[in-house]
């Protein structure tokens, strides 16, 4: 990398061949017209070398040629056939000039080597820099210069993380030792392009080490992904909004057993409060009986206001707000909401949730939005069956040691194995009536807490709906 750099700035004036063939033709006379007990042959291995900043191959052989002739001839008209030391002279002379021809040319080779690989790596779209454990810039391809604005000449020997002015995920230090220990490293890192605009990147950086193990260098490879976490971004918005429009369409079918969990409190509130009065109406007034049904009368209103608190929730649209959660309580916190619809289909409900789970980090409301979805279309899938009980079946529990599971089983006419590949797929469905977008927001609901969502066919009739989330990393498992 560090040749391409250097090759920008050799000479290429017209002026070098006149003074190398000027330096070969001084060469010549001096060792034609003097008697000096010296190789002076030796020096044309200068030649060579200059020859080798303007000359291909075939030039650098044609000047390596033009020396020796020079040096025999030399030799002949101040020795003539005269077998001795200056016979030895000259074949010292020659010999050198062949090593240095040799060196030249293998030089030459290896130069072209890397300047077909720098070619390569201006191809790509990839901006690739590399440097030095002190950041300083020794190579900078197009890719790069595209990206940030900063020419290669400008880019090298300059201070990588000043240039770019880099914003780091974490603490550089953390970074720099990954590096080192894994070889490698890979992230989102934030520049600043030579205008001064911020762009976001997909880093990957490669640790060279030399032939001691020491590091000597880093190359990092990035590719602008501005727009595209802008789309996501975009996309996760889309999809917030597509789920409250969900929760909203749900609560809609739920409306009698919303009206039942807000009237049961609300009437037992008229009934202890008449209560009340009676008790305080006697003579004596029964002061223990009356203060019993206020007490009574407050919990049914504490009753009635979560009930409401929690349908204003579920129905608001707010920014998800993750926060630790104990999966069987908010399990136990959607049932009532469901009361009616397992009443009205004649579904017997049966829960095996289990106490003292760890917690997991997640959003209340979206995690009350899949089990609801769930319950739904269980119950909703037992509405045909008519030939045995509809049993429906909510279980929590411990998966493996990091993760925690929450199974919908019910007893209904089960999922087709066609079916059963589509049924996350946005819009598809085997409700006449329905929309399909229910499960694929339960899909992404989950998946975007680190968890999985899946179905399954039961032993029986019926069929399982299953998702796990992890344990959440506070508690230390």
């Amino acid at each position: 990398m560090e040749v391409k750099s250097r090759l920008r700035v050799m000479p290429t004036s017209r002026m070098f061949p006149i003074v190398a063939a000027a330096f070969a033709l001084a060469i010549f006379v001096v060792d034609t017209a003097t008697t000096l007990d010296i190789a002076v042959a030796v020096l044309y291995v200068i030649v060579v070398l200059l020859s080798a900043n303007f000359f291909s191959r075939q030039g650098v052989l044609l000047a390596a040629s033009g020396c020796a002739v020079l040096t025999v001839t030399s030799f002949l008209i101040s020795h003539g056939l005269t077998v001795g030391t200056p016979l030895v002279r000259c074949l010292v002379s020659l010999s050198a000039l062949g090593a240095t021809t040799l060196l030249v040319l293998k030089n030459q080779a290896a130069n072209m080597a890397l300047r077909e690989q720098a070619r390569l790596l201006d191809l790509t779209h990839d901006a690739i820099s590399v440097r030095d454990m002190n950041d300083v810039i020794s190579y900078w391809n197009r890719g790069a210069e595209e990206l940030y604005g900063w020419r290669s000449d400008e880019a090298v020997g300059k201070v990588f993380h000043q240039l770019a002015r880099t914003v780091f995920p974490v603490p550089r230090e953390e970074i720099k030792a990954e590096l080192i220990s894994s070889g490698r490293w890979e992230g989102d890192l934030v520049h600043a392009r030579r205008d001064g605009t911020r762009v976001t990147v997909s880093s990957r950086w490669s640790l060279q080490r030399d032939e001691r193990g020491r590091p000597v260098a880093i190359m990092g490879t990035s590719n602008d992904v501005t727009e595209r976490n802008r789309a996501q971004e975009a996309l996760y918005r889309a999809q917030v909004e597509l789920a409250h429009v969900a929760r909203v369409v749900t609560l809609g079918e739920l409306t009698a057993s919303i009206a039942h969990e807000v009237k049961q409190p609300l009437a037992g509130i008229v009934t202890n409060g008449s209560a009340c009065l009676r008790w305080l109406a006697r003579v004596p007034p029964e002061l223990d009986e009356a203060r019993c049904s206020v007490e009574s009368m407050i919990d049914d209103a504490m009753r009635a206001s979560e009930v409401v608190l929690g349908l204003r929730a579920l129905s608001k649209k707010t920014d998800p707000m993750r926060v630790l959660l104990d999966l069987t309580e908010v399990v136990e916190e959607i049932v009532p909401l469901v009361r009616r619809e397992l009443l009205d289909n004649r579904v017997t409900l049966r829960l095996e949730l289990a106490r003292a789970l760890p917690p997991v980090l997640g959003d209340r409301v979206q995690l009350k939005q899949v089990i609801m979805n769930l319950l739904i279309n269980s119950i909703q899938a037992m509405a045909p069956v008519e030939d045995r009980p509809r049993e429906l079946l909510i279980r929590s529990q411990c998966h493996g040691t990091d993760r925690m599971l929450v199974e919908v089983q019910d007893s209904g006419i089960g999922i087709d194995e066609n079916s059963m590949q589509r049924l996350f797929n946005a819009f598809f469905t085997t409700k006449p009536d329905g929309m399909g977008m229910g499960l694929s927001i339960c899909r992404s609901i989950i998946e975007s807490h680190g968890g999985r969502i899946w179905a399954s066919r039961n032993n029986g009739p019926g069929a399982a709906f299953h998702f796990t989330l992890p344990v959440a990393a506070e508690t230390g498992s």
